[in-house]
């Protein structure tokens, strides 16, 4: 890199951080999710607002050439790490207490939305933005698991907010989404196998027993050794240093292995963290260090870089952002919400069930982030996965409140 091209990748940087942070803290005291207000800053920075005001000052901050490469190297290091913290967020021993309850909510939490995504981008694909035949199957798998995937964090959050994450309806919501997250980016690493972006040399087949066999073996023999390596760690090198330096490690080398097989590099990663985060030895202090780096130097700079891609403005397609919102709102609040109710919940409880796994967050954005990256999907369908993204956890929890009678 140039001296020109360093300078302007540092301020790209520091102007992203700041914007970034300005925006999450403004949107905190909205009572809304910091990812609103970082995406909002993104959306200023990018085509959308400072590329139309002043089209040269956009260009000169974000140009193509080595500090754009760079820049998107850090924005793919950042997805990366977003799911390794999302990993850490999954503890199986919750799963495993839910018992039944947990699997009908969570089984039909998934196959419900995930049907009804899939069944109408497949019969309508043009309205839907996508027009090659022989990868029609293709899209229509994607779509249908953007619609079935939750936003593990965002819905912890919402739990504590309204003060649930204890309560039995709390651990069924924390369980299921946990379950949903795991099927969900299996089932999205297999459609990015499908379209042909991984490894030639390795075919479906191949990827698909390796990606199973690398998540049995991470959450059986993984957990295995990393219960007995963790001690050691904790007693013999630096805390939290040592700890959090050899966790990102191996979290960039199974990204790194998932990448090589044909799936992306954010499943190795995701897998890692489930494994890392339930092992006994794994604090909450030592997760607590590991979020806050993650949450605060990388995640704005992944969430402020989606405003940046596209024309949001120019992009926007009013009935196709409501065709989305009303399937991804019908299909996860009535699986959801059938399931807990078969699970033995009120018919309030098991509303608001359906209503707390309808939280999307950043986990919806990531996905339609990768999905347009590697040409599955349009710009007009990403902008409205993102606006979807949003209002999905931004009603979350007011619908919450209104399905259990709480005071506001």
């Amino acid at each position: 890199m140039k001296h020109a091209e360093v300078l302007r990748l540092l301020v790209q940087l520091g102007i992203m951080l700041m914007m970034g942070r300005l925006f999450a803290e403004l949107a905190r005291r909205l009572k809304q999710p910091a990812v609103v207000g970082e995406i909002l800053a993104g959306i200023l920075l990018g085509p959308t607002f400072l590329g139309m005001i002043s089209p040269e000052s956009f260009s000169t901050l974000f140009p193509e050439g080595s500090s754009s490469t760079v820049l998107n190297g850090f924005v793919q290091v950042a997805v990366v790490m977003l799911l390794f913290i999302a990993g850490l967020e999954v503890d199986l021993h919750i799963v495993w207490q839910q018992g039944r309850q947990a699997i009908v909510t969570s089984i039909l939490g998934l196959v419900v939305p995930f049907f009804v995504g899939f069944i109408f981008p497949f019969a309508f694909p043009e309205f839907f933005g996508y027009a090659d035949e022989g990868k029609r199957l293709t899209f229509a798998l994607f779509m249908g698991t953007a619609m079935a995937i939750t936003a593990l964090p965002v819905i912890a959050r919402i739990l504590m907010d309204l003060n649930l994450f204890k309560t039995r309806m709390g651990m069924l919501i924390i369980s299921s989404a946990m379950v949903n997250d795991l099927i969900g980016w299996m089932i999205f690493s297999v459609v990015l196998a499908m379209i042909g972006k991984g490894q030639q040399h390795i075919s479906l087949w191949q990827t698909l027993l390796l990606t199973l066999g690398f998540t049995a073996v991470m959450l059986t023999l993984g957990r295995g050794l990393i219960n007995r390596v963790l001690p050691w760690v904790n007693k013999q090198l630096a805390w939290p240093g040592g700890l959090l330096s050899l966790a990102l490690a191996l979290c960039f080398l199974a990204a790194a292995f998932t990448e090589y097989i044909g799936i992306h590099a954010i499943f190795g990663a995701f897998i890692f963290g489930v494994a890392l985060g339930d092992s006994e030895y794994m604090s909450e202090r030592a997760k607590e260090i590991i979020h806050q780096f993650i949450n605060n130097i990388f995640a704005p700079l992944f969430f402020v870089a989606i405003g940046l891609k596209v024309n949001f403005a120019t992009n926007f397609d009013l009935w196709l952002t409501i065709a989305i919102l009303l399937i991804a709102f019908s299909g996860k609040i009535i699986g959801s919400g059938f399931g807990a109710r078969l699970g033995g919940f009120s018919w309030k409880e098991s509303l608001a069930t359906g209503f707390g796994m309808n939280a999307r967050g950043a986990m919806e954005i990531i996905l339609g982030s990768i999905a347009l990256e590697n040409g599955l999907i349009n710009e007009k369908v990403f902008v409205s996965l993102v606006i979807m993204a949003l209002l999905t956890s931004m009603s979350s929890g007011p619908m919450m409140k209104w399905s259990l009678g709480k005071r506001w």
